[in-house]
């Protein structure tokens, strides 16, 4: 294993996120269109002592390091190895927890990614793909390759897309997180027990623009998450006004996103947003994915 691997992890919006049905399980079946945006947390792996030993700064809670996705990501990719680990994860964190951001799968990624690199690439593409999957529903994408991927089900069926020109962001946050879990029993109970899925599934052709996308961008979690945090809606409307033509919850909540031609359009959705009390980070959409620094 060579020294010391540092890349970027972005942080993720949803263009579109539609919950197509319920299954017998419990679990629900997605189609929705990931976005990489440039405010990303750093991810440093390095050899250590015996064991998995993770730092984190920037005061964004992370949980117990026990289940911390970048300690489990660290202990999947050695157990697939066969060899027992004697790293040390850092976190510098940007992205705000439990934001629909994608925050802690993106980190997820990037050990894998990291420790891939560091260990000379030994493990494939499609394994380091399998592990993301036993992970969590967003680990994929952030391993997929491109920045802008259209998928389905828990989000282990992915189609990678061309990356659009890069476009202006506004993440803002209104301050209340929204669990998932609660997002998803709330949708499940407006539904009610039939839970009849949205008629979807979009010609992957549509998606090859910015006004494509704009005519199909749309989040099912956005009525349930505003009825409870009415920020939320506020916030949009304010992105919306400022020139977004692509505004939107993230992921189930509780962050909110604005996608703009221009940087002058979006600088002017700052000081509306800021007087709604909601914390902000200017960003843009992601050409490429970073690859690892080694040393």
């Amino acid at each position: 294993m060579r020294g010391v691997a540092e890349l970027a992890a972005p942080a993720k919006v949803n263009l579109r996120l539609c919950i197509l049905a319920r299954e017998e399980g419990g679990h629900h079946a997605l189609e929705t269109v990931f976005c990489a945006i440039s405010l990303a947390d750093t991810v440093v792996v390095s050899r250590g002592e015996a064991g998995i030993r993770l730092t984190v700064e920037g005061g964004v809670d992370t949980g117990p390091p026990e289940r911390n996705l970048a300690v489990r990501a660290a202990e999947r990719f050695h157990r697939a190895l066969g060899v027992d680990p004697a790293i040390d994860i850092h976190l510098a964190k940007r992205i705000p927890s439990a934001a629909g951001l994608g925050g802690g799968s993106s980190d997820a990624a990037a050990v894998l990614r990291a420790l891939n690199a560091l260990h000379g690439d030994a493990l494939s593409t499609g394994e380091l793909l399998g592990m993301g999957i036993e992970l969590g529903a967003d680990v994929p994408f952030f391993l997929c390759g491109s920045p802008l991927a259209l998928a389905w089900g828990r989000g282990e069926r992915l189609m990678p897309l061309p990356p659009l020109p890069p476009r202006p962001v506004l993440v803002a946050h209104p301050g209340p997180a929204m669990p998932t879990a609660d997002a998803f029993a709330e949708v499940a109970r407006l539904r009610g027990g039939t839970y009849l899925p949205r008629s979807t599934l979009i010609d992957p052709a549509a998606l090859a623009s910015w006004d494509g996308v704009a005519a199909l961008a749309v989040n099912d979690f956005e009525p349930v998450v505003a009825e409870r945090i009415p920020l939320v809606r506020q916030g949009i409307g304010a992105l919306r006004s400022a020139g977004a033509g692509v505004a939107l919850l993230a992921g189930s909540g509780s962050s909110i996103f604005g996608i703009f031609p221009d940087a002058a359009s979006r600088d002017s959705a700052v000081a509306p947003l800021q007087a709604l009390g909601m914390r902000i980070w200017p960003a843009e959409t992601f050409t490429s994915f970073p690859s690892p620094t080694v040393a």
